[in-house]
Formats: C-alpha cells, sequence, structure tokens
C-alpha cells in the first residue's frame, strides 16, 4: 500500500478528525458491550450474535486504522501562497459553458473533499485539471463523454 500525503482545508480535516472520534469512543464500546452481551449467552461456537459482534468489530478496527493512517498523512492546504489570479486548489470559479451560455461556479478542492451537491469539484477530476491554472477570460477545454466541451473563465475568488 502506498502511502501519499492528502491535503485537507481546516473543516475536511476536522471532519475526519471527528469521525474517528465517533469510531473509537461511541461505535468501539458499543460493539464491544454487543460481544459481551453475547458472550453472557453461552455457547460461543453455535452463537450467531458473537460471530456478527466480533465480524462488526473487525471491520471497524479496519476502518479506525486506516483512519489513522490517513490523519497521519494529512496536510492542510495553506491558502495563502497561491496566486489568486489564476485557478488553483481552493479557488472559486464561476465559468461559462461556451456552447450554451450556462453559467456555473464551483470551489476546486482536494479529490477526498469533492462534493458535487456542494459545487465542490476535485482538482484531480478531469474537469478540475481542466480549470487548473486559468486566468479570467481563459477557455478551458474539459473532455467529457460526448467530446470536448469549452468553459469560459469568467470570475476567481478564494
Amino acid at each position: 500500500m502506498s502511502e501519499q500525503v492528502s491535503y485537507y482545508t481546516k473543516e475536511g480535516l476536522q471532519k475526519l478528525k471527528d469521525e474517528l472520534h465517533e469510531m473509537e469512543t461511541v461505535q468501539r464500546p458499543s460493539i464491544s458491550a454487543q460481544i459481551g452481551e453475547a458472550i453472557d449467552k453461552g455457547d460461543l461456537s453455535e452463537n450467531a450474535e458473537y460471530d456478527a459482534a466480533k465480524e462488526a468489530q473487525g471491520i471497524l478496527e479496519t476502518k479506525i486504522a486506516k483512519l489513522k493512517n490517513v490523519l497521519a498523512l494529512a496536510r492542510i492546504i495553506d491558502d495563502s501562497e497561491i496566486d489568486p489570479t489564476k485557478v488553483f486548489i481552493l479557488s472559486k470559479v464561476k465559468i461559462k459553458n461556451v456552447a450554451n451560455g450556462a453559467e456555473l461556479e464551483y470551489t476546486l478542492v482536494a479529490e477526498n473533499e469533492a462534493n458535487l451537491r456542494e459545487k465542490k469539484i476535485s482538482v484531480d477530476s478531469p474537469f478540475g485539471k481542466g480549470l487548473l491554472g486559468k486566468s479570467v477570460g481563459e477557455i478551458a477545454e474539459v473532455e467529457a463523454p460526448n467530446g470536448i466541451m469549452k468553459f469560459e473563465v469568467i470570475e476567481i475568488s478564494r
């Protein structure tokens, strides 16, 4: 398994820390209690509740270990050194579809914080890659399933 540094906003990193805290302080004790109750019922060789609780415990411990690894390699993005005149990670960018004139607004974020409902797109997505480094007035070409789409960068903010 390759270990790679991941970049997060302060909010994104805090969300991961909160998730880990919930797993360790709520879910882990709950599963331990389920195992204890199953043990109290007697013969473990034919105890489906015990087997299910032990399986859930194994899955949870794997998730905790993975999340701890992600947090160990996590870094907060420092946007103070990013050129505000170009589209980069954490840029809020307003674009216009050249073909139909539709205007869209997105924030470019790290892949692990992308959420289309919140209008946050990954800088690693084809769309994000097409916008990276562009300035206001430049055209970004994005490869879509039905061909190349062109978007004009209208506004960039942080």
